[in-house]
């Protein structure tokens, strides 16, 4: 029995589609109707769920790496801690976007860095938490959102199987909700990073839970080859532009390239089949076409016995196929042949001549 995982209504298994997650972080640049933007846009485009990302930052962070000087291109304030301020929606936000998600008819969670921010989210009774890569050894906060028992998503960027091991025993006897997130914490992942075997060694590892990816490669193809390897959730960065201020709008995939991974996915799960081998009606016409098939070579009349040169092999099949050749030879003709005529059993005798 493969392992499952349910969603806010929507199971995710085996034999489900992949679940696909639109990763806006802060690419909303700290504005709510662009946020709702980002919400709809991403309907449109597929995505089974949004999410945002949500810090205490007064708490989260050291007062000197708070107060560092943050100024460049993608920076919204002249410090580090001005910079993350300046992006994080509060509590009427959050109550804003999860009332236009439920509109939309797409489900919105979170991913909280601290406790406080934990806290925060399930008083809003997010229908799921995400961990991030960073918090992969965080054992107080992985036993806290545990506790809410919700199901929980975690990254494994930067991780040990060591360190995966130690938050799958953290989190498996207080809450089984879990989907465990093959990831490379790089932005973007270069191909040889990617390292997608990790998919099976995961799914093998940790047969009772529900393995995905969260994808910081700069496209579409590895979604699809992580969900033939065995990944049920997907999770890609997402914004509207490419160039908008910010560092991670560079390797957020724009609504086009949401679309086209979301609509191959579904196309993959389709065209994995069930494994038997039928031969379906769709190909009856081209195989009649280059099919080949056992024709008169010449003119032949009734009662000639059939050798193998008055046989020849042609397209269309029209006639028996091939490997019965060796049947046809040294049988008489019941009825005479033209040349190119196909032969069939109707117009031979039963036995050898």
């Amino acid at each position: 029995m493969s392992p499952s995982l349910t969603i806010d209504g929507k199971v995710i298994s085996d034999s489900s589609d992949c679940y696909v997650i639109a990763e806006i972080g802060h690419n909303h640049q700290g504005e709510l109707e662009k946020c709702k933007e980002l919400f709809r846009v991403a309907k449109q485009c597929g995505a089974d769920a949004v999410k945002l990302q949500k810090r205490d930052n007064r708490t989260l962070y050291t007062k000197a790496y708070y107060n560092k000087p943050y100024e460049h291109r993608n920076s919204f304030g002249r410090t580090y801690g001005e910079h993350r301020e300046y992006l994080e929606f509060g509590w009427e936000e959050y109550r804003a976007l999860q009332l236009y998600a439920r509109e939309l008819g797409i489900t919105f969670f979170s991913t909280a860095f601290d406790i406080p921010s934990a806290d925060f989210l399930a008083e809003l009774d997010m229908p799921a938490f995400k961990i991030a890569s960073g918090d992969l050894k965080n054992i107080p906060l992985l036993k806290h959102v545990a506790s809410f028992q919700k199901p929980m998503l975690v990254s494994l960027g930067g991780g040990t199987m060591e360190d995966i091991q130690r938050a799958y025993d953290t989190i498996m006897p207080i809450n089984p909700q879990l989907c465990l997130l093959h990831c490379t914490a790089s932005y973007p992942t270069p191909a040889e990073e990617m390292n997608l075997r990790v998919i099976t060694t995961l799914r093998e590892r940790f047969p009772d839970v529900v393995i995905g990816l969260s994808d910081h490669y700069d496209g579409i193809a590895m979604a699809v080859v992580a969900y033939v390897l065995g990944a049920r959730v997907i999770e890609k960065h997402f914004t509207l532009h490419h160039t908008w201020k910010g560092s991670d709008h560079a390797m957020s995939l724009e609504p086009i390239g949401m679309g086209k991974m979301v609509r191959d996915l579904r196309r993959t799960r389709i065209a994995l089949g069930d494994g038997i081998k039928r031969v379906y009606e769709s190909e009856r016409d081209p195989m009649f076409k280059m099919g080949k098939a056992l024709y008169a070579a010449r003119d032949l009349p009734v009662g000639h016995v059939l050798t193998p040169e008055d046989v020849v092999i042609k397209s269309p099949a029209a006639g028996l196929p091939p490997f019965e050749l060796e049947r046809v030879i040294g049988r008489r003709l019941l009825t005479p042949l033209r040349e190119e005529e196909g032969i069939t059993w109707d117009v031979l005798d039963g036995s050898l001549a």
